[in-house]
């Protein structure tokens, strides 16, 4: 092994333990040494390993968490008939309670030689993971592009809504709507989007709520991006008091409806619930739900554009393209429950009721 990787050395113009890194796979490497270190094995006849194989021309990996909610399809749709169009076959990688991992997933994809690898909402957006798995990546020469979720410790394009000006929409609507006890129901904090959506909220509750943000931050309700998660959530802030609530996914929000029925209370006649994500057959549910409209077409079509860069050798910047969200007004949000006690702040209209 010694003289073989002196000889790489050699024919390559490199040190052994640049060659070593390369077959390694190892980050730190230039892309251009990486591919006179390929140059030289195929030049001196040795077999590339699996993993520095000639990338597939035809095949892009795609790596979702889970099918059950309903916004990962429709993602997977978008990115499918993007590649397909552009000449690429996706091959769709989905994780599973009990399945495979995303590293399982990724290490199965670069195995078959996959062009590049987009991720949807994966550990790029955990900030307890650990980023070096991305380096890794990039060190076995596989382009990658990240939707939904930022780290300033991983250099790739990432793709994703503006989770703060979401929230405000929100916000805004139901405080319009005359609600002042509004609610926010979103997954672990140690999410990305979870953080910013906190972030928006705080921010659009003192704006135009003049809610200090101590007070605020005892109507966010953490729980997990489920049903019943959603149910969960909805229940602790009903019995706070909340006359409407912001969900982070629509799957919540059908939760947080289901909570409200079970307190016997209406949706939106008692309280109003907005969702995240604008899912596919989310209007047409009991009653329609007024959500925020992630921009799946765009984002996807981004996401795309920006791996194909990569796989072309123009790599795009490591940046962040945000996309601006779009409320959607349907049946799930109405006028608050009239003489509700809330905060102390109250409208003119209610002050001259009350002699205020």
């Amino acid at each position: 092994m010694t003289a073989r990787l002196a000889d790489i050395a050699s024919q390559a113009g490199v040190s052994e333990a640049t060659v070593s890194r390369v077959l390694n796979g190892k980050p730190g490497v230039a892309a251009s040494t990486r591919q006179s270190v390929l140059a030289a094995l195929d030049i001196l006849g040795y077999e590339r390993p699996v993993r520095l194989r000639q990338r597939s021309a035809g095949l892009v990996g795609l790596i979702t968490p889970e099918l059950e909610n309903p916004i990962f399809p429709a993602f997977a749709q978008v990115i499918g008939q993007a590649l397909t169009r552009q000449g690429y076959t996706p091959v769709l990688a989905t994780q599973s309670p009990g399945g495979s991992t995303e590293d399982e997933l990724t290490e199965m994809l670069v195995d078959r030689g996959v062009a590049g690898i987009i991720f949807i909402s994966g550990l790029h957006a955990d900030t307890s993971a650990d980023m070096q798995r991305y380096e890794q990546l990039r060190g076995q020469g596989v382009p990658f592009v990240l939707i939904n979720g930022f780290s300033s410790k991983v250099q790739a394009p990432f793709v994703s809504p503006d989770d703060r000006a979401a929230i405000h929409l929100a916000v805004t609507h139901l405080a319009a709507l005359g609600h002042e006890r509004i609610g926010l129901a979103l997954g672990p904090k140690r999410f990305v989007p979870v953080q910013r959506k906190i972030e928006g909220f705080l921010r659009s509750m003192d704006e135009l709520l003049g809610l200090p943000a101590e007070d605020a931050e005892s109507l966010v309700q953490h729980s997990l991006f489920t049903l019943e998660g959603g149910q969960a959530a909805a229940s602790a802030l009903i019995d706070r008091g909340c006359t409407a609530m912001v969900c982070a996914s629509d799957m919540m929000a059908l939760g947080a409806i289901r909570a409200a029925r079970q307190h016997g209370l209406e949706v939106p006649h008692d309280v109003s619930v907005i969702g995240f994500d604008d899912s596919p057959l989310i209007a047409f549910t009991d009653p329609p739900l007024t959500t925020i409209r992630q921009p799946v077409h765009a984002m996807g079509q981004a996401a795309v554009r920006a791996l194909l860069e990569e796989i072309g050798g123009t790599p795009a910047p490591h940046s962040e393209f945000v996309f601006l969200p779009e409320l959607v007004v349907r049946g799930s949000t109405a006028a608050g429950p009239q003489g509700q006690q809330s905060f102390p702040r109250r409208s003119v209209g209610e002050e001259d009721q009350t002699g205020g």
